[in-house]
């Protein structure tokens, strides 16, 4: 299996309006490949503009406010290249689309690194940082996994949140979980 970076990306609409989203990078034979499913705006963006940037945070709350809808991330440029980076980022990297595998889910964008700049120190791992990125995961994928792999998903991560989270994975946890639970209960509802 190959190395897979979770960040997030920013691509730009053909009008030159940025769009970030969550996505995991693939690292293979020299390349960062893109993979977005269709449909997405991800896909449409780099279908359309050939550059990306790729931002890479620790800060949980932006992955699980990606999930639940929360767009409004603040972004800085970057001296010259197109794609802006989050300001949050503590490094980011210009991503530059070399060559295009078709697929009909999932089309591969094999990208050059140009460039990787930091901006800030990382101070290390943490369980429920990396808990609340997998319900992120999770609660994109919610119409593809039964209720019983849902639950028990989630009952192994809240271990990692209650012993390790501060205030900030404990908000992000929140918005996921507030999301994936209301997925369910409609679930529900509509098999009654």
């Amino acid at each position: 299996m190959p190395l897979i970076h979770e960040c997030v990306v920013t691509t730009l609409s053909p009008e030159g309006r940025p769009h970030i989203a969550p996505l995991g990078l693939i690292e293979e034979q020299g390349y960062w490949i893109a993979a977005p499913f269709r449909p997405s705006s991800t896909l449409f963006n780099l279908t359309h503009h050939a550059k990306a940037t790729a931002s890479f945070t620790d800060d949980a709350r932006i992955f699980a406010g990606l999930v639940v809808g929360q767009r409004n991330w603040p972004l800085t440029d970057i001296e010259d290249w197109p794609a802006p980076r989050l300001s949050a980022a503590l490094a980011h990297a210009e991503l530059a689309v070399v060559r295009v595998e078709e697929h009909e889910l999932r089309p591969r964008f094999f990208c050059k690194v140009r460039r990787i700049e930091s901006h800030r120190a990382f101070l290390g791992m943490n369980r429920a940082r990396a808990a609340v990125l997998e319900a992120a995961i999770l609660a994109t994928r919610l119409d593809m996994l039964p209720r019983e792999k849902i639950e028990s998903e989630l009952a192994y991560l809240q271990i990692a949140v209650d012993k390790t989270a501060g205030a900030a994975e404990r908000e992000a946890w929140d918005m996921v979980k507030t999301k994936i639970d209301a997925h369910q209960r409609a679930k529900a509802d509509m098999a009654q």
